[in-house]
């Protein structure tokens, strides 16, 4: 990686638990603890097993340069690291550094300290993930009431809130947390099964036993069985890595939308020069939502390679293992990055309520244009309310003059009997929030009374409309019921 772009689009703590320092560290790791178990379960001697796992202890006694040369040799890091173990070993110990690496393959080795590489990270996302989910919970709350445009096809569409809108990230983030446990359990298991998974090289009466114990020692689960060839577990992750940084992408593609010069919704965090542009002064580039926009493509077009190493043949493949080393350390490290980035901006993110309420305006109401035609539905029927409305803010647009004015000179709307007061009620955004102030309580960790949702007999207001009880009754089987469960069940479970 670049050492300019290092810490713009990678993550210094991943790719250090992926360099080669790293991965040999992992390496040693399992021979170390793989030594040791044996010794105790008697299939090598404890005086070799104690020699073996003194060198192991310590990465620096690998040469690095040796084994990068043996690797180009032999095609694969493990055996030059063996020969390097039982060398060293045999010089202290004579005969001792035959004993290493006993009943294992060069991939029981690799596959664990993959394994190994990626608790560290998920370990580092996981971090990354929690400081998200907090910071957004609390933005989220702090704007709960603040309204903004929904918006449809980059059209306006109707009010709601940026609590509301950023509650639906939460969500999502929330949701990838318990993603991320449900699949830990899946992730974090040993591979040792010897040349074909079978175990044939240790004694049969202790084979199992060794897995187990190396498990244990390794903090791993045992496998159910050898999975050399089935490689839906880094898969799965890198499915998750995907979804992780597509909802970071998801999020920066809103913020640099709200960012235009001609919406000025929300800024990036501010500090002197940063998104300044080399030629024009007044920039104020979107450069965090432009980076995370940028890796999560990156992560996406990676992902799709893991998948590729799941086609792989037989017991042990030619060619798909090895497309995971290329592109597991990348999906790791950008995904770690993008993360970096969107913590950051919801940690800093600056909010222009003052614009967001100033650019509910500049349809002159046609924003709340289905709040009207709700509020003229009952008395002459939805689709002819459609209909009348439809018109009205045509007419609205066209001649650059307010919907409030056009219905109270529209003598269809007033033969329906709506008030001046009523249609003014109707078109003031801030009327037609819905319940976006209640969903963002429930996802903010704001406290209700016991069952504050439960029941929405009396008094209901819907979408801030009165709605009266005769009519609740009728539409009552395409909401929600008591018996149901509340809305807080309706909507978020």
């Amino acid at each position: 990686m670049s050492a300019i772009f290092q810490n713009i689009l990678s993550h210094p703590e991943i790719a250090a638990i992926w360099s080669d320092t790293g991965r040999t560290s992992f390496y040693l790791e399992f021979e170390r603890a793989l030594a040791l178990v044996q010794a105790d379960l008697g299939i090598i001697p404890r005086e070799a097993a104690d020699a073996i796992a003194e060198f192991c202890s310590d990465v620096s006694n690998v040469d690095l340069e040796d084994l990068r040369e043996q690797t180009e040799k032999i095609g694969y890091p493990v055996l030059g690291l063996v020969k390097q173990i039982v060398r060293h070993v045999n010089a202290k110990a004579p005969g001792c550094g035959e004993w290493a690496h006993w009943g294992a393959t060069t991939q029981d080795v690799t596959d664990t300290a993959t394994v190994l590489q990626l608790r560290q990270t998920v370990g580092i996302i996981t971090a990354s993930l929690d400081a998200i989910i907090i910071n957004l919970r609390s933005l989220a709350n702090a704007h709960k009431a603040t309204p903004m445009a929904a918006r449809s096809n980059l059209q306006q569409a109707v009010p709601i809130t940026f609590g509301f809108k950023l509650a639906r990230l939460l969500c999502t983030f929330q949701r990838h947390h318990e993603r991320l446990l449900q699949l830990k359990p899946r992730l974090f298991v040993l591979q040792f099964g010897g040349a074909a998974g079978t175990l044939a090289t240790l004694p049969a009466d202790k084979a199992l036993q060794c897995q187990a114990a190396l498990a244990q020692a390794l903090q791993l689960a045992p496998p159910e069985i050898a999975w050399h060839t089935e490689r839906d577990r880094f898969a799965e992750l890198a499915g998750f890595f995907t979804l992780l940084s597509s909802t970071c992408a998801k999020f920066a593609l809103d913020m640099k939308l709200l960012m235009q010069s001609e919406i000025g919704e929300v800024s990036e965090p501010f500090y002197e020069h940063r998104g300044s542009s080399s030629t024009m002064p007044q920039k104020r580039n979107p450069i965090s939502c432009a980076y995370v926009s940028a890796i999560a493509t990156a992560v996406r077009q990676y992902s799709t390679t893991i998948y590729e190493a799941m086609v792989a043949d037989h017991e042990r493949s030619t060619g798909p293992w090895e497309v995971e080393w290329i592109v597991l350390p990348e999906i790791c490290t950008l995904t770690g990055a993008a993360l970096k980035h969107t913590r950051d901006l919801v940690a800093g993110l600056q909010v222009h309520p003052e614009t967001m309420m100033r650019n509910l305006d500049i349809t002159k109401g046609g924003i709340v244009a289905e709040a009207v035609m709700m509020g003229l539905a009952p008395q002459i029927g939805r689709q002819v309310a459609h209909d009348v409305v439809y018109e009205i803010c045509r007419q609205s647009t066209e001649n650059n003059v307010d919907l409030l004015h056009l219905l109270c000179a529209d003598e269809r709307v007033m033969s329906a009997g709506l008030l001046k007061a009523r249609l003014e009620q109707l078109c003031d955004p801030k009327n037609y929030l819905g319940l976006s102030v209640e969903m963002v309580e429930l996802r903010s960790g704001h406290e209700n009374p016991p069952g504050a949702f439960e029941d929405f007999r009396e008094p209901l207001t819907w979408n801030r409309l009165p709605v009266p009880a005769d009519l609740w009754e009728t539409t009552q089987p395409t909401r929600v019921t008591k018996s149901k469960g509340s809305l807080k069940h309706m909507i978020f479970k």
